[in-house]
């Protein structure tokens, strides 16, 4: 059972949404891993995980409440997962986590009142990035994982990446990439670092991807979602980047820029998960 909510929200003119704190959701490799089930009150049976950001060594879920509550207004059952940083396991353990809870978002699709085949994931900065590797790794034995719900589907239907790390450097910095210490530690492997550099899993198949990224970014380059951008493109699949000018990192998660670029995230999820025909229709 999922548990009762102990939350209700509000958001414009939506019925209440109700929300189930510390849900647990995967085994952490001796901890509960926990999340927060955000349920609209007008479900338009799609569902988005929301992974926070923080380095992969900081943060928490309770970072991503507005985009959630802003989400779910728009009729999408979020989920905002906790997972483990790289000071208690080394990576992929976060990745592993990540994907532990997609499975369990999928397992219980039918309570949440999801459709199963209509799951996006949603990550801000180094959430970003692990919502970027679970997009484009599904079923790669090594960043499976073993948190629960064995064997379920990991794959997504869209990604929104809010300014995402999409590559590590080791050695002499490279174009929109960061150092791969930050998540690998001291003395990184350069085919580590690669593989757990996002742009180089872009295929064809790659799942329509929105980015959200301003240029005045100092933490994560807005030259991150170009390159990633025009990776996905160069290789056909759908990818759409929007750039806001000045605005450095983490400012999406501002009250002010909460609602104007979760409503545009909410378009593009509209578009790919629920009538991608509407929006091609001519006035």
């Amino acid at each position: 059972m999922l548990g009762l909510p102990n939350i209700l929200l509000k958001q414009g003119e939506q019925r209440m949404a109700q929300v189930d704190n510390d849900v647990v959701v995967a085994d952490g490799s001796g901890r509960d891993l926990l999340a927060d089930i955000y349920r609209p009150g007008n479900p338009n049976g799609a569902g988005v995980l929301i992974v926070h950001g923080g380095g992969w060594r900081m943060g928490s879920k309770e970072m991503v409440v507005g985009q959630a509550t802003n989400l779910a207004a728009h009729g999408f059952t979020c989920v905002t997962v906790s997972y483990r940083f790289v000071t208690e396991a080394p990576w992929p353990a976060c990745l592993h986590d990540v994907k532990a809870a997609m499975r369990w978002f999928r397992a219980n699709a039918s309570e949440l009142a999801v459709d199963p085949n209509r799951i996006a994931v949603s990550g801000n900065s180094a959430g970003g990035h692990l919502a970027l590797m679970l997009a484009g790794t599904v079923g790669v034995e090594e960043f499976e994982g073993n948190g629960g719900n064995a064997g379920v589907d990991t794959s997504v239907s869209a990604v929104i990446a809010v300014f995402p790390c999409v590559a590590f450097y080791v050695g002499d910095r490279t174009s929109g990439a960061n150092n791969a210490e930050a998540i690998l530690g001291e003395n990184p492997d350069a085919e580590r670092a690669r593989l757990a550099s996002p742009i180089n899993y872009a295929s064809s198949d790659y799942p329509p991807t929105f980015f959200l990224h301003g240029n005045g970014d100092k933490v994560v380059p807005v030259s991150a979602s170009i390159n990633m951008y025009q990776a996905l493109s160069e290789v056909g699949a759908r990818a759409e980047m929007h750039i806001y000018a000045e605005q450095p990192h983490s400012w999406a998660r501002w009250p002010h820029w909460v609602g104007p670029t979760m409503d545009e995230a909410a378009v593009f999820l509209d578009r790919y998960m629920n009538d991608l025909e509407k929006y091609r229709q001519e006035a």
